[in-house]
């Protein structure tokens, strides 16, 4: 019993130690002034409240303006449905193609080492740092009547600009790196010890992607899909230079209401406007359950 007691004492004391360090790193990360503390996080709520707030409830605000008969009136004009169809079928297109993209590039690079590595992580990220009215230029050089393959798209009858094949490339083109940038890090910090212990097992590739890897990333895939999905619906500068603004054709929702506005029908502008901001918020919701899903992930697996 006396042996126990003298190794019991010093587990206790280190324990003690441990938690008073801690103690100590979580004081010392409030040193600021109470003052100081309570100036910062007004400025960051004043901040949130002028330019993210204050802009949805204007929109709202205006939208609902001449009353909810009114409201639903400028949703339910042609030219309105066609933008909601037209957005929904972009997205879908633009989603399914990145999905595709991105687990597959996501799965090259965080699972396999090879020439061009680097090369291919940069071109993923080359839609960041590219203006979305570059990248629908970029397409009609290329597709244009005067562009690279114009002529030969005119002898065969087919129509790439002003329709929705030019829509979703210049969409799909600009929303690429969201599945994979949620991917790429998710799949690296996993490894690649289930996989090869599933292969050691008599498991095919594909069996082992479908049975071992998609499980793991599940959430990190819905969390791409979900930021892919709402920047598509809200891509204003490529869809612009591609759409040829066509009315009840080639028009998407953020396109149509920057006409209704100029045209000065703000309550059917903002109907369609507090659409998007609706998916927005829907977005931001979503986004915090998956988040929450990813770090309860992270811990399980730390664990």
């Amino acid at each position: 019993m006396t042996m126990q007691i003298a190794h019991s004492g010093p587990l206790t004391s280190s324990d003690e130690k441990a938690r008073a360090r801690e103690a100590l790193a979580r004081d010392n990360l409030r040193t600021e002034p109470k003052a100081v503390r309570i100036a910062i996080i007004t400025i960051a709520i004043t901040f949130l409240t002028v330019f993210v707030v204050l802009p949805l409830v204007v929109v709202f605000a205006h939208a609902l303006s001449k009353g909810i008969a009114a409201y639903l009136s400028g949703l339910a004009e042609p030219e309105a449905l066609a933008a909601i169809k037209l957005t929904l079928i972009v997205a879908a297109i633009s989603v399914g193609l990145n999905l595709v993209f991105g687990l597959v590039a996501a799965w090259a690079i965080a699972k396999f080492d090879f020439p061009g590595k680097t090369f291919l992580i940069t071109l993923i990220d080359l839609p960041f740092s590219v203006s979305p009215v570059i990248s629908g230029l970029v397409f009609v050089l290329l597709f244009g009547a005067q562009g690279y393959f114009g002529s030969w798209l005119r002898d065969h009858d087919i129509q790439i600009l002003f329709a929705v094949p030019g829509i979703a490339l210049a969409t799909t083109f600009v929303t690429f790196p969201f599945v994979a940038r949620a991917l790429i890090p998710l799949m690296q910090e996993q490894g690649t010890q289930e996989e090869e212990a599933a292969v050691s097992l008599g498991a095919s590739g594909l069996q082992t992607f479908f049975r071992v890897t998609l499980p793991n990333i599940k959430w990190g895939v819905l969390y791409g899909v979900l930021l892919c999905n709402a920047r598509a619906m809200g891509e204003f500068g490529a869809v612009s230079v591609v759409s040829g603004h066509i009315r009840g054709e080639t028009n998407t929702m953020p396109l149509l209401v920057e006409i209704l506005y100029n045209e000065y029908q703000f309550v059917a502008a903002f109907a369609i406007a507090s659409l998007l901001a609706m998916l927005a918020l829907i977005t931001l919701i979503a986004k915090t359950v998956l988040e929450r899903h990813l770090d309860e992930g992270e811990d399980a697996s730390d664990h």
